[in-house]
């Protein structure tokens, strides 16, 4: 069994906004507006840094939510969180669907072929407006990546304990 992250990132900060600690967050939640009017405190993740913090506003523009962090007043306060992550603790999570997967619980499965064959691992969900695709880093010497739509023609199964997802290999797909 593999061990799932205790982090699930729902954003991620793209800039600041003005003068008084406002961020500019590129969701990557399904439904950005509903989740991030319900939240409360978060994790920013960066690469040296995991802090909680409560969110004081928030407010929409365009395709991005804008947030203020109680504890982070200020421009200078937040502008070290940029390109930083909103994350959220597991078990704070948005409930899944059927057929629906965190993200974070993806990245790094073996997938294999309908036959058992070991294909390679996925690296990196792409998120298309009309589905999204993985990045498989393949053990192929032709090809070093693919990518595969998330689809159910495509993908057969998600073994997410097992870190398993086997799929259907569509014509074309290693050309």
């Amino acid at each position: 069994m593999r061990k799932k992250a205790e982090l699930l990132s729902v954003g991620q900060i793209t800039s600041t906004h003005g003068l008084k600690g406002e961020v500019k967050v590129y969701p990557t939640t399904d439904d950005p507006r509903k989740r991030f009017l319900e939240l409360k405190k978060v994790i920013i993740k960066t690469p040296g840094e995991e802090v909680e913090v409560t969110i004081g506003s928030v407010r929409f523009m365009k395709n991005l939510a804008l947030l203020t962090f109680e504890e982070l007043p200020g421009i200078e306060a937040v502008e070290k969180y940029r390109n930083g992550y909103i994350c959220v603790r597991r078990e704070d999570a948005a409930p899944l669907g059927e057929n629906e997967y965190y993200e974070t619980d993806l990245i790094g499965m073996d997938v294999i072929s309908e036959d058992g064959d070991r294909i390679g691992t996925l690296t990196r969900v792409y998120h298309t407006g009309a589905n999204d695709c993985y990045e498989i880093e393949t053990d192929s010497r032709e090809h070093k990546s693919t990518l595969i739509p998330a689809i159910r023609e495509c993908i057969k199964d998600v073994d997410v304990e097992s870190g398993v997802m086997t799929i259907h290999i569509m014509e074309g797909l290693f050309t």
